[in-house]
């Protein structure tokens, strides 16, 4: 954020557009070609816990915002998918009951999974590792678990003017 607050101040354009304009239209053409979102499950659908219990039986705990912005993302015409490195029957479950199709676990090394699908950005959760920080187009303000999902479809969907005509005025 501080080059793009650097930019706009030496580009003189003070009192004419403000900060949050100019992150807009820098969201709208980060955004403008996204159609897929691609996400990993532990950390970042899940706040990276994994319980197993005495029976062998594995959980893990969905956040209901992310659940509803993947429900918001694939209403707007846009696809979603599951890449994560663990098997899981309730990773299984939640594609289900969202509607995703495009589900892949059990890859340990992702990266030629991803490359089916991907020629977009990187976003990571405010609790995701430095290296991944580092390199991400936007880090976002929400922990893996936490919603963060959801608040990157809302970023997305915003920037590509579609976030007003998918939920009602008194939900906003």
């Amino acid at each position: 954020m501080v080059s793009v607050l650097a930019d706009w101040f030496v580009e003189g354009n003070a009192g004419k557009k403000s900060v949050r304009d100019s992150l807009k239209h820098r969201d709208y053409e980060i955004a403008k070609p996204i159609r897929l979102i691609l996400s990993d499950v532990d950390g970042v659908l899940t706040d990276g816990l994994i319980t197993i219990d005495n029976a062998g039986v594995e959980s893990k705990s969905f956040h209901v915002r992310d659940g509803q912005g993947i429900k918001l993302w694939r209403k707007a015409g846009f696809e979603f998918g599951i890449l994560t490195a663990r098997n899981s029957q309730v990773v299984k479950l939640r594609a289900q009951e969202l509607g995703i199709a495009w589900v892949r676990q059990g890859f340990a090394d992702k990266l030629p999974a991803a490359r089916e699908l991907m020629q977009s950005i990187s976003a990571t959760v405010s609790d995701g590792a430095t290296e991944v920080k580092q390199h991400a187009k936007w880090v976002l303000e929400s922990a893996g678990g936490r919603g963060a999902v959801r608040e990157l479809i809302e970023r997305l969907l915003q920037a590509k003017g579609r976030w007003e005509d998918l939920i009602p005025t008194r939900m906003r």
